[in-house]
Formats: structure tokens, sequence, C-alpha cells
């Protein structure tokens, strides 16, 4: 009597030739093309006249839906649900990247129309119309920000520095949560700060430049003092030791060891810092308010800024001369979004130049 044949009685080597240790796998560009598949889909969709939200959500399902059901198919249960979670990934990015898109899209449309030499060369001072410029907004833009940066920076370094370097016990610890707290506090509290401080000495109605570059480097001395302590920290303590062990002498190790191995991320922090207060609003419309002719001495009455200029263009627009006043808006607008671009390719141009050289 014969007795049934088990897998156990079998060669290991016929075993491992019935049994597919690989599954098939989906072309290298599969799924690049399907994406593109489905973002031009859902772009004829926009241009049929579906709503912008619409046609990215069902593009975005359609198109880890497809990729998923054919990678179930050639790839197995494994290979199908890396596929699904890589496509929800790039699905959410796509989707995050529309309201970019179409903000970009929205100021360049309309702020294109007064995109020319006679809105970067005149003010406003006479014109009730047409006509005119932001020249004295944007003088008074870089004015106020660039004093600003004067006073952020060195303070914000060298707090950053004091926390790494020196920042130990009870007094590193307020320092740390105080910065936490000023880095979450809404801008219109450092306006009303500081105009309540310039007031004690100058009283009431109160508007100057430099009211506004205090209440931005307000803003602006937290966000340093976080990209530089982090930048920092990413400095090996093995440089330190290194030159303390040739007795170089701790401040001297900081300003030429650890600085120029920091000064890449620092700098980038500093630009990004900048950039995300070149475009407040409400502290400068608080603190140093609007005019319409030049004035480029910040402690002398009333400046213009991008940011203020673009809001009271927009609110204060009267029926005969909407479309001039709009159109002003729009173009202040759109140089704002233009300066805080360069600024944002200043910064990783600055990261490559001064990053640390390494061996390949």
């Amino acid at each position: 009597m014969s007795t049934p044949t088990t897998s156990l009685d079998k060669d290991p080597a016929a075993l491992l030739n019935e049994m597919p240790l690989t599954h098939g796998s989906l072309p290298r560009r599969a799924a690049p093309l399907t994406l593109l598949a489905f973002v031009l889909a859902g772009g004829a969709l926009y241009l049929a006249g579906a709503g912008a939200a619409l046609c990215g959500i069902l593009a975005a399902v359609g198109y880890t839906a497809v990729i998923y059901t054919w990678a179930r198919r050639v790839e197995g249960a494994r290979g199908a649900f890396d596929r699904f979670v890589t496509a929800v990934v790039t699905s959410a990015f796509l989707l995050a990247l529309l309201p970019l898109i179409s903000v970009i899209q929205t100021v360049i449309d309309n702020g294109l129309e007064r995109f020319d030499a006679d809105f970067f060369n005149n003010s406003m001072l006479g014109v009730i119309d047409e006509g005119g410029g932001a020249h004295h907004a944007l003088m008074g833009t870089l004015i106020i920000t660039g004093i600003a940066a004067l006073m952020s920076v060195p303070i914000g370094l060298m707090t950053a520095i004091y926390l790494i370097e020196y920042g130990r016990g009870r007094l590193a610890r307020a320092i740390t949560f105080f910065v936490d707290v000023m880095t979450g506090i809404p801008s219109i509290v450092a306006g009303l700060f500081v105009y309540a401080l310039f007031e004690l000495f100058y009283g009431p109605g109160i508007r100057m430049g430099f009211m506004g570059s205090v209440a931005l480097s307000v803003l602006m001395i937290p966000v340093v003092v976080r990209s530089a302590e982090e930048m920092l920290k990413l400095v090996p303590n093995e440089l330190r030791e290194a030159s303390y062990a040739l007795a170089v002498p701790k401040w001297r190790t900081i300003v030429k060891v650890v600085l120029p191995t920091a000064l890449a991320g620092i700098a980038t922090g500093v630009t990004l810092a900048i950039a995300r207060v070149i475009g407040e609003t409400a502290p400068l419309l608080i603190t140093v308010g609007i005019t319409r002719a030049d004035n480029f001495d910040p402690f002398d009455d009333r400046m213009a800024t991008l940011s203020v200029f673009s809001y009271t263009q927009y609110s204060t627009a009267p029926g005969f001369a909407r479309e001039a006043f709009y159109d002003r808006a729009w173009s202040a607008a759109l140089t704002l979004i233009l300066i805080v671009m360069a600024l944002n390719l200043v910064a990783r141009l600055i990261a490559r130049l001064f990053a640390p050289k390494t061996r390949s």
C-alpha cells in the first residue's frame, strides 16, 4: 500500500522550483505616466468648467485606484499596498499645491495690469484716479525690513550661541520658553505692544517707520533664534574638542570653528526670517500707517509699505476709480511675492555656496 507524498518528502531543490520567490513588477514608468494621464484628465475637466478642487480630488482618487488595482494583479498584495501608500502621499502633495498654484495664478493675472515702469517710479502724491505707483511703498518696505534685520540678527544669533554654548539651568530654560512663546504670538500683538511702548515717550498718535522695524524685529528674533540654534546643534562636538585640545579659548572656538561651520544654515534661516516678516500688514498698519508721498526717514512721520499699500488700495477704493485702485493693490501683492521668492532663492544660493566642503 503506497503512502501519499507530502511536501516534507520532496527534494528541497524541487520545492524551491515550485514556489515563486518573486512577483512580477509594473513597468518602470507606469506610475509616473498614470499620474500624468490623470493630471491631464483633471486639467481637461477644469477647462471644461468643473471646479479646481473637484478636478484635483477626482484625479487623485482615480490615480490611486488605478495604480493599486494594477499593482494588485501584477505585484501581489504587498507590492500593491506599497504602491497605494506612495500614491496617497503623492496625491496629497499635489492637492496641497492646488491652493498655492491658484493664488499665484490669480495674483499674476490681476497684478500684471499695472506692473510697469510707472508703477515703480511714481508715488501716489496727487493721484486720485488712474496712474500713480508704489515707489514710496517699495522703498519703505526695504528700509523698515532692513532696519528690523539689523536689530534682529545680532540679538537672535547671540541668544542662540548662549543657549547652545553657555546656557545651563533655569535661565536657559526660561529663555527657551519665552522664545517658544514669542514664536506663536499674533503679529497684531507685536504691533500693539510697540505702539503702547512708543506712546509712553512720544504721546498718542505717534507713527514712524522705526516703530514698524521694532515690531517686525519682535517677530523676527524668535525665528532667528530657533533657526540658528538648530544649526549650531548640528556642529559636531569633535570640532569643538579638537579646538580646545589646541588650547584655543572658547570664544575663539565659537568664532573660528562653530560659526563658520554653521554659517550656511544660519544665513538661510535669517533670509527666511526676513521673508516671513516682509509681508506683515497688521503691525505696520498700527505702527507705521500709510502715506501717499515719498518719506525715506524712518524716524520722522509715517511711511508706506507694500503690504499696507495693497490693503489700503483695496479697502479704500472709491466707486469712480475702483478698477485703478484694485490694479495697484494686485501689483503691490505681486511685487511682494516676487521679493519673497527672490529671498528664498538667495537663501538656497547661500546654503550652497557656504556649505562645508566634504570629500567625495
